[in-house]
Parts: structure tokens; C-alpha cells; sequence
């Protein structure tokens, strides 16, 4: 399993908590997939995840982004996305 940055750390404590999953967010490898295989999360947990995110972190996620498939791929694919949108 790859190291986890803070971010990403943190990111997977608020996955695992806001869906209630009996995983440990140390665990959950930054590089495994979120939706589907990986996780095996579905749409509905993706958008509860978006909203958590925005929440906790103070950042935009759009339903709409066409990139969301990008960003939702894994821990570490939607951490770089929320340390780029807060750095801007």
C-alpha cells in the first residue's frame, strides 16, 4: 500500500465515517478505486461524499464536473483535487 499524505488521511476518515463503513480509514489504500471495484461504493455514497467534502473542507464539488470521474477515481485522486481547489 502507497503512504498516505495528511490529506488523504483525513479524506478517508471522513469517508469512512460519513457512511458509516466498517473499514479502517488507515487501511484504505489511496491508489484503489472509490466507486465500484476498490471500495465499492455507489452514485448515491459519491454524493454524500461530495457533500461532506465541500462541508469540511470549504470547497465547490459539482455533480456537473465532467472530471468527476477523474476526481472520484481514488483516496488520492480526489485529495489533489481538494488541495488544488483550496489552493486557488
Amino acid at each position: 500500500m502507497a503512504a498516505k499524505t495528511e490529506t488523504e488521511l483525513n479524506l478517508a476518515q471522513l469517508i469512512v465515517e460519513t457512511l458509516n463503513l466498517e473499514v479502517d480509514p488507515a487501511s484504505i489504500d489511496p491508489e484503489d478505486r472509490l466507486y465500484g471495484e476498490g471500495l465499492g461504493l455507489d452514485s448515491i455514497d459519491m454524493l454524500e461524499i461530495a457533500l461532506a467534502v465541500s462541508k469540511s473542507y470549504g470547497v465547490e464539488l459539482r455533480a456537473d464536473d465532467e472530471n468527476n470521474t477523474k476526481i472520484f477515481h481514488s483516496l488520492r485522486s480526489l485529495a489533489r483535487h481538494v488541495q488544488i481547489l483550496r489552493a486557488a
